[in-house]
């Protein structure tokens, strides 16, 4: 029984790391490339400076600004929801109302 739990153990540690790739197979072409990186120019990053001890800093600052841009402009275009997740609801949720107890018993009565 041990050497079972064991087994399992290992197994998902080792199938873990496989089931954590969230990237898509397909492959990017130039064109998406270079209009990634005009994006991020335009946010302020430049690729052309060497050996810049501030690297990583700058293009996350610029990804983040570019994602804020994005967000924003995705916000004022009326679009349809695509996330996938039901339909739209109209009304009220009645979510945490306490409902009246019919049964003058307790739910462990008899117990």
């Amino acid at each position: 029984m041990k050497s079972l739990i064991q087994a399992v153990v290992v197994a998902a540690a080792i199938a873990a790391p496989v089931m954590a790739f969230a990237q898509s197979n397909e492959p990017v072409t130039r064109a998406q490339v270079r209009q990634e990186l005009v994006q991020l120019e335009k946010a302020g990053y430049n690729p052309a400076v060497a050996n810049d001890a501030t690297y990583p800093a700058d293009i996350q600052a610029a990804e983040q600004r570019v994602h804020a841009a994005d967000t924003q402009t995705a916000q004022q275009a009326p679009v349809a929801d695509t996330s996938g997740y039901g339909s739209a609801m109209s009304g009220s949720s009645a979510s945490g109302a306490a409902q009246p107890r019919l049964d003058p018993k307790g739910v462990y009565f008899g117990n």
